[in-house]
């Protein structure tokens, strides 16, 4: 038998430039949530008694490494050092062993080196395990070693890949040693650990090939829990459970509402938050579908975004409003984006060119997150939204 954790994409010390604008408690919060969420993995880990930890990858994020991720790192590793628990890293595109890394971990930690290689491993009830793996040596290089992993053919014992890639089936933009599921089953493994890509999948159950997604949302392409994996069983048969560890989580949700009073609207969007907090600190695109012939006066709705906002800055288990949309069900449209053809929303030198402007000037960009990780749909959706406020307050000036 054997039992241990697969995470991956730590990203500790992600930066949330576009969270600066928050009251100094929730940005706070924002600040150490992927640290309290693998926190919380390491607490699973000790409780439920596992063999070892494995992390497929970008535990840090790039040149946003510091000290403070590295000595948090070796805090939580002598933690399961205490309970003889061990720890099997490799380092994936945001975090390759080009860049500086700390080589000073308890002895419980074993970190993969630039070429696949082989650690082996005895659990508490005497199992033997091969975990084959290898860290990224560059950000920017196409690291495809697959072929170098041995089979595991004659060799008697529980077999795990540890890969941080890409499937070639994803849809991701950032592909790192892609593979086919073909490649991976030809090893005769009995689980795959994947990092690389940040939403839960299982891509097969014959052998377990896992993607755990990260260990905490930072946007809205980010939607939902996040955490980790705990796999036990034996050569026969391994099953996966899903653990959320995540601090914060970020979520869309719809209401529906037949107000367009402030007042009345300020409290049916309290109603829901008050719904949704007893599941943790969150952040939401809250879409509200207003059932009414009446317009929600421009002021108004600032007078209400502005309370929503300011109620949460005091609240320990904060839900806050980051996105407020408002649609009129009686006035529904076929929505602007529907006029852009595929071909033109994947068009990037329209967006490029608007954008350049803006990100070459170093007072704004500093406070800029990536644009090109940004939804250009929900953009156009928002813009869209934006011109019939205006013209709605156009209307009730006249």
């Amino acid at each position: 038998m054997v039992k241990f954790i697969h995470c991956a994409d730590l990203h500790l010390d992600s930066p949330f430039k576009s969270k600066s604008h928050l009251s100094p408690k929730i940005f706070e919060d924002v600040q150490k949530s992927a640290y309290e969420s693998f926190k919380n993995i390491v607490d699973l880990a000790l409780k439920k008694e596992v063999d070892f930890i494995i992390i497929a990858g970008d535990l840090f994020d790039n040149e946003n490494r510091t000290l403070r991720a590295e000595v948090f790192l070796k805090e939580q590793f002598e933690r399961l050092r205490k309970e003889q628990v061990f720890v099997y890293v490799c380092h994936g595109n945001h975090d390759p062993l080009s860049s500086k890394i700390s080589s000073n971990w308890p002895n419980n930690v074993s970190v993969f080196s630039n070429q696949v290689e082989t650690y082996q491993a005895i659990t508490k009830d005497g199992e033997t395990i091969f975990i084959h793996g290898f860290s990224y040596q560059n950000d920017t290089s196409y690291e495809n070693k697959i072929d170098a992993y041995p089979s595991s053919q004659g060799q008697k014992g529980i077999h795990i890949g540890v890969l941080h890639g890409t499937y070639s089936k994803s849809s991701v933009k950032d592909r790192y040693t892609e593979f086919r599921l073909e490649d991976l089953n030809s090893r005769l493994y009995h689980y795959w650990a994947l990092g690389h890509i940040h939403e839960r999948e299982q891509l097969s159950d014959m052998p377990v090939i896992n993607y755990p997604g990260n260990i905490q949302g930072r946007h809205f392409n980010e939607l939902g829990e996040k955490g980790c994996l705990l796999i036990e069983g034996d050569h026969l048969n391994l099953t996966t459970q899903f653990y959320p560890t995540q601090f914060i989580k970020f979520e869309e949700a719809t209401i529906d509402t037949n107000h367009t009073s402030k007042q009345e609207l300020y409290e049916d969007i309290q109603s829901f938050k008050d719904k949704v907090r007893p599941e943790g600190k969150a952040f939401y695109r809250l879409n509200v579908r207003v059932n009414s012939e009446d317009f929600i006066a421009p002021q108004d709705l600032v007078q209400v975004k502005e309370m929503i906002t300011e109620y949460e800055e005091n609240e320990n288990q904060f839900v806050f409003i980051e996105d407020l949309n408002i649609k009129y069900v009686q006035n529904d449209e076929s929505p602007l984006v529907n006029e852009f053809s595929s071909d033109l929303l994947e068009d990037t030198s329209v967006f490029d060119s608007a954008m350049t402007d803006l990100y070459l000037n170093p007072r704004a960009s500093k406070f800029l997150d990536d644009y090109t990780e940004f939804d250009k749909t929900e953009l156009i959706n928002h813009a869209e939204s934006l011109l019939k406020d205006d013209m709605r307050g156009e209307q009730n000036d006249n």
